[in-house]
């Protein structure tokens, strides 16, 4: 109950305070001085309920498409990562964790980068393809060195290609948004639409017993399409970390459990099992 409370306060904002003060006014001034109308309700669907929808819509679909992106780097950053350890017939443990130490790298600079504002991308970007391009040498110099076969460092190559492809598709979601006339349009529509229903909401007043009631009707008017809008914001950009349904980089558990299926760990029995394997070093 607790965290469905706090997810429900997390998007209310200085914008739902306005207009339900703003709807409210409204409302009383039009009860004190009889202005009353009874205005079409298919005014607020068309413009504001199906801008803001179809903006949710394509918000999550890019939210969904960045994850399923995200988990493709990491998918093929680990094969690149497993090909170093377990397919040369005298794997070298230095060379492995050299791969899970760019990896690593890697997408610490991306999380850098995704978390990070917009206007800063020029700065963090150049290290991400920095580190893409160690990781690349890698592949090349040293899995051959190791004894890999070169169509099996082709397929490495492959996953790198891959990794790449993912990221560059990450990082358009990043920089572009859902479309920002639709978004312009729905949000001048909500901030004005609650207030000019004033005289809507004072014509209600005779169906109310309890003239106090009729406030009610203004306040869920407004709350609710501001908390529409602020969803759609949320989702908006996945890796801002302000809305619930963000997309979170968790380089550490990436790290831990490729270190801990590393031939250099500090999990003695792990390096016992590799040792067995035939695991030997290039120094």
């Amino acid at each position: 109950m607790k965290k469905s409370l706090r997810r429900a306060f997390s998007i209310v904002s200085w914008q739902t305070a306005l207009v339900v003060s703003l709807a409210l006014i409204s409302t009383h001034l039009c009860l004190q001085f009889d202005i009353k109308a009874d205005f079409p309700l298919t005014l607020i669907a068309t413009a504001v309920i199906f801008p803001i929808v179809f903006s949710i819509g394509g918000a999550y679909k890019r939210r969904e498409s960045a994850l399923d992106q995200y988990a493709a780097m990491k998918a093929h950053g680990s094969a690149i990562f497993y090909a170093a350890r377990d397919w040369p017939e005298k794997p070298s443990p230095e060379c492995v964790e050299k791969i899970r130490k760019e990896l690593v790298t890697l997408l610490n600079a991306c999380r850098t980068l995704f978390m990070g504002r917009k206007r800063d991308m020029t700065k963090h970007e150049p290290a991400v393809y920095e580190s893409f391009s160690r990781l690349s040498q890698l592949i090349r110099t040293q899995l051959r060195e190791n004894g890999l076969a070169s169509g099996e460092v082709s397929r490495c190559n492959q996953y790198f290609s891959k990794m790449l492809g993912s990221f560059e598709r990450i990082k358009h979601i990043f920089q572009y948004r859902t479309p920002r006339t639709l978004r312009a349009f729905s949000e001048v529509f909500i901030t004005l639409l609650p207030p000019l229903y004033g005289p809507y909401f004072a014509a209600m007043a005779d169906d109310f017993t309890v003239a106090g009631l009729v406030y009610i009707v203004p306040a869920l008017f407004a709350f609710i399409l501001t908390s529409l809008d602020n969803i759609q914001i949320h989702l908006e950009d996945p890796f801002d970390q302000i809305g619930e349904d963000d997309v979170s980089i968790n380089v550490e558990k990436f790290d831990k459990r490729l270190a801990s299926q590393s031939p250099i760990s500090d999990n003695p029995v792990v390096n016992e099992a590799f040792g067995k394997a035939g695991f030997v070093s290039t120094n």
